[in-house]
């Protein structure tokens, strides 16, 4: 594409810098601001009204002289270099290598801003993702190509979650490459740190592309970051035939930069500040997610937000809530309570969890098993909560039973540490011993085949 210069930058505030008299410029376009002592700044097109372009600067205005200052507009949107030497690697928010091993030498370059896939061209998912978390592997299944994001709250422990994942997922099978493209936005120093430490520690590295975006970079660069991920793992998923699981955090520091950048052109806000085309832009990140009919690869994507003052109806986890298949909850209440990781499994949903168990998945009595513990643990939840209320005598037998239940379903089941990775196999055997704290009449939702088959194995 045609490389145009213009030297008619007619105003600077702030971030924004606006150009006269342009021609052949489009929204999106990438920008080098050259000024004559021979810096150059970057910035990418916001907006184009007739021959004025609205640039956005990735970094600070500060000493930029409107007087010298030469703007060059490159003829295409933000690109990526891609090569499988990606994996191992760390880059900046746009895509720039921080971890001094040099810079990518690239098979392709491709532009950030991809397309959502194709609803016709989508292969339903079906197959599951082992996470080595309990609380998702057996009560919320993980499938391959979905969009499964963990809600949080400010001070919850959802780094170290979305470390966990990162490090422990895999795919079943022999043949089957497995990556991840861990993504984190708007983060302090100290947790790039401790996520870069982590995978260094555990060896997951090697298997990782990792993009690291700090809270003092500028806003728009935060934008570009997750776009940045997902084209690495299309890149993975379509060229080398990898299933890569995206790990997207905190996408609240995105959304906040959303509406950063939308007050700064005096764009009209809609719910709570935010642009009216969040949910619009949102969707172009999750729904590039999934598997296509045909291809070996696939994407799946665990984008990970802390909801503003707790609240599951702030616009933020709303709309997410619409666009994906589902939620994991973290729990304020049980990480007071030193439960790790604190997901909260009744609230929490994977509405694919049915099309990712069962025979050759899993196992046969994964089904059974997953409804009875939600149902047992419901229960167990409300007969402790009449205990609270009438005091333990008020409780019959068989309540005292379910209580018990609850109990040691949060200690051991739900609280399995940071560090724990149990397969799938653990997860189900852990259930079943914790169903035998119940008698074979209060398992109504296991079939009498896989009671006979496992309630009744000798350990």
């Amino acid at each position: 594409m045609a490389i145009k210069e213009f030297k008619n930058v007619k105003e600077v505030v702030g971030p924004l810098m606006l150009v006269d008299k342009v021609s052949g410029v489009k929204y999106d376009e990438l920008v080098q601001v050259k000024q004559a002592d021979g810096t150059v700044k970057y910035g990418k097109v916001l907006e184009v009204d007739n021959d004025t372009a609205v640039v956005q600067l990735f970094e600070s205005s500060q000493g930029l002289k409107i007087d010298d200052a030469k703007v060059v507009f490159l003829g295409h949107g933000v690109e990526l270099s891609l090569s499988p030497d990606i994996l191992g690697r760390v880059f900046d928010g746009m895509g720039n290598p921080t971890d001094n091993k040099g810079a990518i030498i690239p098979e392709q370059r491709r532009d950030i801003n991809g397309s959502p896939l194709n609803p016709v061209a989508r292969d339903f998912p079906s197959e599951f993702i082992q996470t080595g978390i309990s609380a998702i592997d057996g009560l919320n299944t993980l499938v391959r190509g979905q969009k499964l994001p963990i809600f949080s709250g400010s001070g919850l422990p959802h780094s170290k979650l979305a470390a966990q994942i990162a490090r422990q997922a895999t795919v079943r099978g022999d043949n089957e490459e497995f990556a991840v493209v861990f993504a984190a936005i708007g983060i302090t120093f100290e947790e790039a740190e401790y996520f870069i430490e982590d995978f260094k520690r555990t060896g997951s590295i090697e298997r990782t592309v990792l993009f690291i975006n700090l809270a003092n970079d500028p806003a728009i660069e935060r934008i570009s970051t997750p776009r940045m991920a997902i084209t690495a793992a299309e890149y993975l998923s379509e060229e080398l035939g990898m299933h890569v699981l995206v790990i997207l955090t905190d996408l609240t520091n995105y959304a906040e930069s959303l509406r950063e950048i939308s007050a700064a052109r005096k764009e009209v806000p809609g719910r709570r500040g935010y642009p009216g085309y969040m949910y619009t832009d949102l969707a172009s990140l999750y729904e590039r997610a999934g598997r296509i009919r045909g291809k070996k690869g696939s994407i799946t994507q665990i984008p990970i937000l802390t909801m503003p003052e707790n609240d599951i109806t702030h616009p933020i986890p709303d709309l997410t809530g619409y666009i994906t298949e589902g939620q994991i909850i973290v729990s304020k209440e049980l990480n007071l309570r030193n439960l790790t990781p604190p997901i909260d499994v009744l609230p929490s949903l994977s509405r694919l969890k049915d099309k990712g168990i069962g025979k050759g998945k899993t196992r046969e009595d994964h089904a059974n098993v997953m409804n009875q513990m939600f149902s047992s643990y419901a229960r167990g939840k409300e007969a402790k909560e009449l205990s609270t209320i009438l005091g333990e005598a008020a409780l019959s037998n068989i309540d005292k039973l379910y209580a018990k239940f609850a109990d040691l379903f949060e200690s051991e089941y739900i609280s399995q540490g940071f560090e724990t990775n149990r397969t799938i196999e653990e997860t189900l055997d852990l259930s079943w011993e914790l169903l035998r704290i119940l008698p074979t009449s209060e398992l109504k939702r296991i079939s009498s085949e896989n009671i006979e088959k496992y309630y009744y194995k000798k350990e």
